[in-house]
């Protein structure tokens, strides 16, 4: 029998709190004013550049409007929009802070993309822009939209899909087919691992049409030609031949894949189904606790990614014994929180973002916010 997301607990919205204040400190969410002057902490914040690593705060920012809603306090939404500036204003600057990045303008400020907030400057696991986090982020700012009701959010959301795009997506000579690559530059010029995400190309595929959807549908702009090249071009990629959509057993890679594949799951996008209902087959034996990874001592386990998994399941919606093993994977991360966080060492942040996200999916659910 298929099994939706759990209603939250009172014990799992008070494990969701802890998790996010301990990445963005004490939050003021009792005066309005307190709000609205809250700025997000920059020691140790999301872990990254200055604080600001992409990924963590785009699920910060999911996170934050899921309170909103699981607590009924607008408050959330406007420490949301204040992790939206900061993150902009950081990320979407150099990292000296002097100027915007090089493609963007006073009136385009994304237009340039966001750097994803590595520490290092140079070297193996330097700086860059990464696809996958993007469109999270944009993902993350539609979501906003829908919960504020605001159009500009969304609108974000499509001046970043539009600026970035050309420099992730590149045809293989005068006729060839188009392919993807993984990281570029700050900067966008320079291509810096030139292989293809697994999940990238149907990734941009989904949240751009979600994005377009959006502006049509909840904000009755006029759309025609809005992000259609860009859509395409997605779907030519991710439908260019197998394994562009096959399932993967890495934790993180899994989730992600069920997460994206809710949103189409109906009506023409077979590909969403079939993808959808393969991967629950895989995370019933990923999940299994007689399985090797929940054999693994925690020293030997990235929680993250397995975060990645629950999110996933929760999000698609499994039958209630995968249900029950999602719950037991969380049970077993919640000693190291209530322990203390120093075993998640530099993932810290990441850790306890997707883990509060895991438990409520709230945000990254589609129909949670459509009627806000």
């Amino acid at each position: 029998m298929a099994s939706s997301s759990p209603s939250p607990t009172s014990h799992s919205l008070s494990l969701f709190q802890k998790a996010t204040q301990l990445v963005y400190g004490p939050l003021p969410v009792d005066q309005s004013a307190s709000a609205v002057a809250w700025n997000p902490p920059s020691s140790p914040g999301a872990g990254g550049h200055l604080g600001r690593y992409l990924w963590t705060d785009a699920f910060g920012l999911l996170n934050l409007i899921t309170l909103s809603r699981e607590l009924s306090n607008p408050a959330y939404l406007t420490l949301a929009k204040s992790l939206v500036r900061t993150v902009h204003q950081i990320l979407g600057r150099t990292r000296d802070q002097k100027s915007l990045l090089p493609l963007a303008t006073d009136s385009s400020p994304l237009k340039g993309g966001l750097r994803i907030g590595k520490v290092d400057e140079y070297g193996p696991d330097s700086d860059g822009q990464y696809h996958h986090y993007l469109t999270l982020w944009m993902f993350a700012l539609n979501r906003l939209s829908l919960a504020t009701g605001e159009k500009k959010w969304n609108r974000m959301a499509i001046e970043l899909a539009r600026g970035i795009h050309p420099y992730f997506v590149f045809r293989r000579g005068e006729n060839g087919s188009k392919r993807m690559v993984w990281k570029v530059s700050t900067d966008l010029r320079q291509v810096l691992v030139p292989s293809e995400g697994h999940l990238d190309a149907a990734t941009g595929y989904v949240v751009y049409r979600l994005l377009k959807q959006t502006a049509e549908e909840r904000f009755g702009d006029s759309t025609e030609g809005l992000l259609d090249d860009e859509i395409n071009d997605y779907k030519e990629i991710m439908l260019a031949g197998e394994g562009k959509l096959s399932v993967s057993a890495d934790p993180l890679d899994l989730g992600m894949g069920l997460w994206m594949c809710r949103f189409f799951r109906r009506g023409e996008e077979n590909w969403a189904k079939k993808m959808g209902e393969e991967s629950l087959d895989v995370a019933r034996k990923l999940l299994d606790e007689k399985g090797p990874l929940m054999k693994r001592d925690a020293s030997h386990r990235l929680a993250f990614r397995e975060f990645g998994a629950c999110l996933g399941v929760r999000c698609y919606g499994g039958d209630d014994e995968l249900e029950g093993k999602v719950g037991k994977m969380l049970k077993f991360w919640e000693r190291y929180l209530d322990g203390g966080t120093e075993d998640l060492g530099d993932l810290r942040p990441i850790s306890l973002v997707m883990f509060a996200s895991a438990l409520i999916p709230g945000a990254f659910r589609d129909g949670y916010l459509e009627s806000a």
